[in-house]
């Protein structure tokens, strides 16, 4: 799948919606592309004490639901279609659901993507 279609299917779940007086969430989605080529995506879910979860991790949710680990490309969009770049909580979440993961590509614009592994240069897991 092109980066194209990986950001089509993150910009497709963006869903910006008040759920409570204490929780929002859909302003953020994210795409996590297989290796055995299937795409899961997911919703940022944001609470008032700090409860909530990045669209990445409810991304691999769903992934690890449908008995997968291993990621080979990952996209995050905000709701106007802008690139995100995971954050560390992110990085270190979806680097120890494979070990095979060090080496996804995370997407971090139409022109320029990094691998898990040049995001987390000093990984405490390598002895």
């Amino acid at each position: 799948m092109s980066h194209e279609k990986l950001k089509e299917a993150a910009i497709a779940v963006i869903n910006p919606r008040q759920y409570s007086n204490y929780a929002e969430g859909g302003q953020v989605a994210a795409a996590l592309e297989t290796n055995l080529g299937n795409i899961y995506t997911g919703i940022c879910i944001d609470t008032a004490c700090s409860l909530g979860f990045c669209a990445e991790h409810s991304a691999a949710a769903e992934m690890l639901k449908h008995n997968e680990t291993h990621i080979t490309r990952m996209i995050a969009v905000d709701r106007n279609g802008d690139y995100l770049a995971p954050c560390g909580r992110c990085r270190e979440f979806l680097s120890q659901l494979d070990e095979k993961n060090q080496e996804m590509e995370v997407i971090l614009s139409k022109d320029m993507s990094m691998t898990l592994k040049e995001l987390l240069p000093i990984d405490w897991k390598i002895k």
